[in-house]
């Protein structure tokens, strides 16, 4: 038990030396995650797409 009690200590203050985004920083590298994701599902999709066609057309 006391083990663990020592290893909460040491978590509780490394956390403390950590330097936490901002809000503002969290909220724009969000956007920058759901545009990204968007771009690339639709690129796949227009990808698949394409595929299908060509595999409709040589079977």
């Amino acid at each position: 038990m006391r083990k663990l009690w020592n290893f909460l200590v040491e978590v509780r203050a490394e956390l403390k030396k950590v330097t936490w985004p901002t809000w503002i920083e969290v909220f724009s590298s969000t956007i920058v995650v759901i545009i990204t994701t968007l771009i690339f599902a639709a690129l796949i999709g227009v990808w698949d797409k394409v595929l299908s066609e060509i595999m409709l057309r040589i079977l």
